[in-house]
């Protein structure tokens, strides 16, 4: 293939350089909050939904900023996850555990964690009822429940498949990714058909299905059986990647290293006996083969946000129940008190960890003026940054906002379309030294 020089900047670091920045980030967990927001004395009653990644990280931010708040955070599960860890689970280079921490370890000691989910919100009354029977009163709401993975949305998918009969779901969990490399290292010693896809719906990381048909790639050009390996990908619409330039650049890759691939197919079935997959296209429905598979479901917002109020009711995310925020604000267009952040907001872009980062601080500061009566400038441009793996050793650190440009955080050191061992380091590596830091509030 020949090179391309899409979006290419010289690169200027060494890895010495890196692994200075890797410390550095690394280092970030012993320094003290960072936050932008200006202090404010209160007594108002902030709910939090969810603890994970912009739950976390926001509890510990507000409990620096606000004085004399009540803050309660609802979330009944016991295990956090490292989510981006995932991948490298599935790729065998970390055990399950490298993703898994208590969830009480990340929460600040000075608010109130109720272990239970929503079960009913009503945004009118202002009150959430806990799925244990509770009623919480709150001044302000912040729902940050994630979003549901849709399995039974695929007829004859059970993650009681997962690691069998050459079916994987890295999305599933620590357990599920590392049963998934179980499956994967059997494929790619034998060869056969991998069959990759993406959900119709929104979803979290959407370079995540590209990451592992790249992974699949390498790992049987090392074994020396490519040649006994047919790899397809079957793309949700007429692309694989929703910003152009990205999405050239993985045609040719995919191109380049043989990878086949369909246009406008979405899953709607499998057949684990038979090996077949069953794909709805504007042709009808059509099966595909397959030996090996990593099934990725339709991605929605949880049933308890679908179902209230606080859904979007008109246009495409309908089905979807995503929060109906200002895409820049992330405060509700309806419910002035109320703001989504990470997966579940209702915006264009924006379901990845490295996206809560930027979200978090805005609904800090956006909260935070409310509260004292202020206007906040505080806007989220729609960052979502993807260190799209091609091989192992080497990623493209792609980042972009709601208009598609292109947002380097490292311009003239990481070109973002270029295959780099540093983009692979920085996943690898100060990626999850970053995360940590962010889930304190201090990133």
């Amino acid at each position: 293939m020949a090179k391309t020089n899409l979006g290419s900047t010289p690169l200027l670091t060494t890895r010495r350089d890196f692994l200075a920045m890797s410390a550095g980030l690394a280092a970030l967990s012993a320094l003290p909050a960072a936050s932008s927001a200006q202090s404010v004395k209160t007594n108002a009653r902030i709910l939090i939904l969810g603890a994970g990644a912009a739950g976390t990280a926001l509890a510990n931010r507000l409990s620096e900023t606000l004085d004399g708040a009540r803050i309660t955070i609802l979330d009944p599960r016991m295990q956090h996850y490292y989510q981006p860890g995932f991948t490298l689970i599935a790729a065998g280079l970390k055990p399950a555990d490298y993703s898994v921490s208590a969830t009480a370890d990340w929460l600040p000691r000075t608010i109130d964690w109720v272990p239970e989910a929503a079960a009913e919100i009503d945004p009118d009354a202002r009150r959430v009822v806990t799925t244990g029977g509770t009623a919480i009163a709150y001044d302000y709401l912040v729902v940050a429940t994630g979003l549901k993975l849709d399995f039974d949305a695929i007829e004859g998918m059970s993650l009681d498949l997962v690691g069998s009969n050459g079916i994987g779901a890295v999305y599933a969990g620590p357990e599920h990714a590392a049963r998934t490399w179980e499956e994967m290292d059997r494929f790619t010693d034998k060869g056969g058909i991998a069959l990759f896809t993406r959900p119709a719906t929104e979803m979290k990381c959407a370079g995540a299905p590209l990451k592992y048909t790249f992974l699949t790639d390498d790992y049987a050009r090392k074994k020396g059986t490519r040649s006994k390996a047919e790899l397809v990908y079957a793309a949700h619409n007429d692309t694989f990647f929703s910003v152009p330039i990205v999405d050239e650049k993985v045609r040719m890759l995919f191109e380049d290293r043989g990878v086949a691939s369909v246009r406008n197919h979405v899953m709607t079935a499998i057949d684990p006996g038979r090996k077949i997959a069953t794909f709805q296209t504007p042709e009808g429905s059509k099966e595909i083969g397959y030996d090996f598979t990593n099934v990725i479901p339709p991605m929605r917002a949880p049933d308890v946000i679908r179902d209230s109020p606080l859904s979007w009711k008109t246009g495409k995310w309908v089905s979807e129940g995503w929060v109906e925020v200002d895409k820049h604000s992330l405060r509700h267009l309806r419910y002035p008190e109320v703001f989504a952040v990470g997966d579940v907001a209702g915006v264009p872009k924006g379901k990845t960890a490295a996206s809560v980062k930027w979200q978090v601080p805005v609904v800090e500061a956006q909260l935070t003026a409310q509260i004292a009566g202020r206007d906040s400038q505080a806007r989220y441009d729609g960052y979502t940054s993807c260190p799209l793996i091609t091989r192992i050793g080497r990623a493209m650190l792609v980042e972009f906002d709601y208009d598609n440009n292109l947002t380097p955080s490292f311009p003239g050191i990481i070109a973002p379309l270029e295959e780099l061992w540093i983009s692979w380091l920085m996943k690898e590596i100060a990626l999850k030294a970053t995360y940590n830091a962010m889930l304190r509030g201090r990133a």
